[in-house]
Order: structure tokens, then C-alpha cells, then sequence
């Protein structure tokens, strides 16, 4: 589907090209066609399998299906559709009509995690956003007014009505400055020069609040990811799920590569690991021994505050949740319970 969508927008792109529409036309318009036949067997597929997940589901079939139609990615789907069904009454070699195809581009928010990520944010701080939004356009709209005070007399075309004085408010606001309209007067001038501080001030004001609400959600998702790793070993599984979330806070995710040393023979021991995904081969004698997911390592030279018995490789890519010394200890004494289950497997192994 990622394909379609990316060959579908190329096509679209290219045929603007005349020497190349000329040469491969066809291809670009069977491209583009094709994409438009997956999108509807998709679009319908998923109607079709909506009962499958969603609450809507419990209420009945054609709740579920009327439910995905108008949720916000049903309607992306619908609008990638759009060209196909308008093809009968827009010209389909009109410019209007590649800008139609081009909107099957939304379609990738389902694919992609980061434009998911940023539809995110911004319905998080969506408030937020309208009230400084409202701000600005109260700023415009001021400085507007002024500005063609100032200007009128001395550019009367360039500053003939509000509307043309809102034109130069905008671009000097936003800092673009495109420098089509500018103002003579010298009180024009300094007015000008304020409404550029002005204007880098206003356009900060939504970046913080965007850059705040991307470190919030962020924080928000690793906590999520953090919480669903922990749940899902064997020694936590039975821990309410308010205490989970506090041993997840204490936990840092690890991805080592295959053949990677992760504790040496002998070396100071300064945390503990578990294993969430892949294998780890502990090198002891008379065999080496293979660990899994779910199990942990490590916690020997913590509890007898030694070096470390033996060297601990990786053979697969591995998932490692890492929990330090003095949170380890820290944990021990807060849970009896896992300190007395981990303890008995320290012994087992020493022995």
C-alpha cells in the first residue's frame, strides 16, 4: 500500500513534465489508475472486516462498518477516492484533477508512525494552538488597521483598502518579507521594524508549544511501550498495574546487536538485565548456557557486591530492560516478594 501511495504521487508528479508526459504518459496514467483500484479494493476491505476490532463491533456489523466510514482515517480513505469517483465529471487531464490524486497521500498517516505521531500532538494541544492562533489573527488584523493608516495617503495603491494592508501584515509577520509592498513613511518604517519583532515572537509562540506537546507525547508513548515490556515478564506479571508502571520508570530499554559482549568475567557489576526479546548465551562451564525472554541476568553481582562470574554474549538482536545498582537495591527492599524470588534464583545459579 506504501508503494501505491508513493508510485501514485510520483506518477502524478511526473506527468507535469511534458517531455515526459509525452514519452511515458501512458505509463504515468496506468500507474496512477492502478493505484486508484487498490485504494477502492482496500477502502472496501476494510468495511467489509470493521466488525472484526472495535467497540463497535458489540452494537452490530453495520455499526462497526458505519463507524470506521467516518472515523478520521475512513474519511482519508474516502477521500483517496475522490478522483475515481469524480473522473466522469472533471476533465481527468485538468490541474485540479492531480491535485485530487495527490490527496491519496494522506493515506500514508496510517503507515507511518511519525504523522501519526504528529496528528497526535496536535489534538493534544489543539487549545492551545487555537488560542495562540486567535492571538495572532487579533495581531494581524491590529497591525493591519494601522499599517494602512500610516501607509494610505503616502502608497494609496499600494494600501488602497484593509484587505491589501492585511497582505503586507502577513508577510512581515510571518518574517517572510517578500518585499512586494513596503512601507515609505518614516513612521511607516519604525512601524515596520516593530511588527518584525513582533512577528518572530509570534511565530515562536506555536513552535514551543508544538516542540512541548512532541517531548510530552514522546514521553507519554516510551512510558506506554515501558509499562506493556514489563507487564510482559514472568517475575512482574502478578504486580498490580500501578506498581508495574513505578518499576517501569526505574527500567531503561537496551537493543544490543547479535555477537555483542554484554557483561564481561570480572568486571564491576553495576546493573541487571532483562531479557525482553532474542537470546543471550551465558559462557560457563562445562556448556554454555542459553537464556530467553523473560528471564534476567546479572543480579549475582549485585547481591553479593562481586565482579561479575561470567562473561553474558548475545546471539540474536536483544531486547534488554536495564535496571542500575542502587535501583535494584531500592526495589529489593520495597517488593519482599521479588527480593525473595530473585535471591533464590541467585542462589540456584551460584550453586
Amino acid at each position: 500500500m506504501v508503494t501505491a501511495i508513493i508510485l501514485n504521487a510520483a506518477a502524478v508528479v511526473l506527468a507535469t513534465v511534458k517531455p515526459l508526459t509525452a514519452t511515458y504518459g501512458s505509463y504515468f496514467a496506468a500507474i496512477a489508475n492502478a493505484a486508484l483500484v487498490l485504494f477502492a479494493l482496500d477502502y472496501a476491505a476494510r468495511i467489509w472486516t470493521a466488525p472484526e476490532s472495535g467497540s463497535a463491533a458489540r452494537r452490530g456489523p453495520w455499526s462497526a462498518r458505519l463507524a470506521y466510514i467516518v472515523s478520521p482515517l475512513g474519511i482519508v480513505d474516502l477521500v483517496a477516492l475522490l478522483p475515481l469517483c469524480l473522473e466522469f465529471l472533471v476533465r481527468p487531464d485538468a490541474d485540479w484533477f492531480g491535485v485530487l490524486r495527490l490527496l491519496a497521500l494522506l493515506k500514508i498517516t496510517r503507515h507511518a508512525p511519525a504523522l501519526q505521531l504528529f496528528v497526535a500532538v496536535i489534538r493534544n494541544e489543539s487549545q492551545v494552538l487555537l488560542s495562540a492562533l486567535l492571538a495572532m489573527t487579533v495581531n494581524w488584523i491590529l497591525v493591519s488597521a494601522v499599517i494602512f493608516a500610516l501607509e494610505h495617503e503616502t502608497q494609496p495603491e499600494a494600501f488602497s483598502n484593509m484587505l491589501q494592508a492585511m497582505w503586507w501584515a502577513i508577510v512581515t509577520m510571518s518574517t517572510v518579507g517578500y518585499g512586494d509592498v513596503v512601507p515609505l513613511s518614516p513612521a511607516g518604517r519604525v512601524f515596520g521594524g516593530l511588527v518584525m519583532v513582533l512577528g518572530i515572537a509570534s511565530v515562536a509562540v506555536p513552535a514551543g508549544i508544538l516542540a512541548t506537546g512532541f517531548s510530552a507525547e514522546l514521553r507519554k508513548r516510551r512510558s506506554m511501550i515501558s509499562w506493556h515490556l514489563v507487564a510482559k515478564l514472568p517475575l512482574f506479571a502478578n504486580l498490580e498495574a500501578s506498581r508495574i508502571a513505578a518499576i517501569a520508570r526505574l527500567l531503561k530499554l537496551d537493543v544490543v546487536p547479535p555477537r555483542y559482549t554484554i557483561v564481561m568475567q570480572g568486571e564491576p557489576g553495576d546493573s541487571m538485565f532483562f531479557i525482553v526479546s532474542g537470546e543471550v548465551e551465558v559462557e560457563v562451564q562445562p556448556r554454555p548456557i542459553r537464556m530467553g525472554p523473560g528471564q534476567y541476568f546479572g543480579e549475582i553481582a549485585l547481591l553479593q557486591e562481586a565482579p561479575r562470574t561470567a562473561t553474558i554474549v548475545s546471539v540474536t538482536e536483544c531486547e534488554l530492560l536495564v535496571l542500575n545498582a542502587a535501583d535494584f537495591h531500592r526495589l529489593l527492599h520495597e517488593y519482599p516478594a521479588l527480593n525473595e524470588s530473585i535471591r533464590e534464583t541467585a542462589k540456584r545459579r551460584a550453586g
